[in-house]
């Protein structure tokens, strides 16, 4: 059963709070305190825990203002709503600046009340669920920086804990945007080498003509303008690890030279005769075919397989949508900070949409669209509007035309999961993430649901 809002009412009118919490039980199912007095309410709230206040503003001794900064001293999550009476609207409108939720002026209409009640409950209900995740993702969710705890990622994280404690070389493929370079750059912080330097090579932003010396190095005098020597970055990652990202965009002459330094462990700077022993391991990364490569002749068969000791695939983040809503908290956590902005999570329907959406563009699509929802947001609750476009909605046209492309049994099986996954975040979602009541109303026994659920990986918790 979902846990049940709390709700505190201050007012110094006895009759007041009874009208209220009368009047709020008959419209609302949360657990309701009261107290006629700030003091009392502080010392309340050192024994109790509550998700909303309801507070008059005018009050003897310490007024509802006051309370309010001492009581979002406190706990900086609270929802607090201030009452007044009509005609001091400049005062409700400074308790807003000082971190109020909103306000309401006396008399009120019942049905005004209760529609600010319970959207400040649902506030707060959002509020705890992005902190129950964000605890989740400090605590085990995340490993060397990579995020998620799909069945995909942790067969990810156990081989990179299996070969990090080895000097074997590695590589690691997969789709651009699915983490390459985290899980190079983890690979390599929890190995022996990690106090040694960690360099990394973007093979396709450096020129073909002087990616051999960037690499290796050269001797004054090599080449028309080289008026002095340089260390490559194979001796500049001298008892580290250098990661060659995009390996399959080397040039065959540098493929030669590479495929030496994996086979001899030396490198021959330009213009140099003597050749230098070097201790570095070798990482590799590709978002490309590299087999489709050997039968075109474009990459060596030799080179190939002394990088592929160890191959280390990133599933997509179609591969593991389960992962999305712990991806996306994790960005809005990061972009919040980074931009300084007062945002305190993300909504429901938001990440639904995020969850249903398949991103061609994988991990950096997710962050970049987080990214751009965080600066354009003004709110305290990130939505899909502040995204800016409605790329976070499914592209049903371009899926279909990809789905007619492949196998019939192969386009079965993608609609058949995206169906199924799709109804069952549908459903969780309904139910408050409880499964004996989301299998009552899909017509499946418990059993039968939660074998589905761990089919396709889809995990109850965060609906709670």
């Amino acid at each position: 059963m979902p846990v049940k809002s709390r709700l505190l009412i201050v007012d110094d009118e006895l009759d007041m709070l009874t009208l209220l919490k009368r009047s709020i039980r008959g419209h609302i199912d949360c657990d309701i305190e009261t107290v006629s007095s700030a003091a009392a309410a502080l010392e309340l709230f050192q024994q109790e825990s509550f998700d909303i206040a309801l507070v008059d503003i005018r009050m003897p001794d310490m007024n509802g203002i006051q309370l309010l900064e001492q009581l979002r001293n406190q706990d900086p999550w609270l929802t607090v709503i201030m009452m007044t009476a009509y005609g001091v609207i400049e005062v409700a409108v400074e308790s807003i600046k000082k971190g109020a939720y909103d306000f309401i002026t006396k008399p009120f209409e019942q049905d005004d009340l209760m529609r600010l009640l319970q959207k400040g409950i649902e506030r707060s209900r959002l509020l705890r669920e992005n902190r129950q995740l964000q605890q989740r993702i400090q605590k085990e969710e995340m490993f060397q920086n990579l995020v998620g705890v799909s069945p995909a990622m942790q067969k990810v994280y156990d081989t990179i804990r299996m070969i990090s404690g080895t000097d074997v070389t590695v590589l690691i493929t997969g789709e651009s945007g699915t983490g390459k370079n985290l899980a190079a750059r983890a690979i390599h912080a929890l190995s022996s080498r990690s106090a040694s330097a960690y360099v990394h090579v973007n093979c396709p932003t450096v020129p073909e003509n002087i990616l051999e010396s960037e690499l290796f190095g050269y001797q004054k005098g090599a080449f028309t303008h080289a008026t002095h020597d340089k260390k490559g970055l194979f001796e500049a990652a001298e008892g580290g690890t250098i990661c060659l990202d995009e390996i399959g965009e080397i040039p065959l002459s540098v493929q030669t030279k590479l495929l030496q330094v994996l086979e001899d462990k030396q490198i021959k700077p330009l213009g140099q005769t003597r050749t230098i022993q070097v201790d570095v391991r070798v990482i590799a990364s590709t978002n490309q075919d590299l087999q489709a490569k050997l039968i075109s002749r474009e990459f060596r068969e030799d080179l190939y397989y002394r990088l592929n000791v160890i191959n280390l695939h990133m599933p997509a983040l179609r591969d593991r949508q389960e992962d999305i809503p712990l991806l996306a908290h994790h960005f809005v956590k990061h972009f919040t900070a980074v931009y300084e902005k007062p945002l305190q999570g993300i909504s429901g329907d938001f990440l639904r949409q995020l969850t249903l959406r398949r991103w061609p563009g994988n991990v950096r699509e997710l962050a970049n669209t987080i990214q751009r929802a965080v600066v354009m947001s003004s709110g305290s609750i990130l939505n899909a509007e502040d995204s800016g476009n409605n790329d976070t909605a499914p592209s049903s046209e371009s899926e279909d035309s990809s789905l007619l492309s492949l196998p019939y049994h192969e386009a079965k099986h993608q609609v058949l999961e995206t169906f199924t996954t799709r109804y069952l975040h549908h459903l969780l979602d309904r139910s408050d993430g409880n499964v004996t009541r989301a299998a009552l109303q899909c017509g499946l026994e418990r059993q039968s649901l939660q074998q589905i659920m761990k089919k396709y990986g889809v995990r109850s918790d965060g609906y709670k």
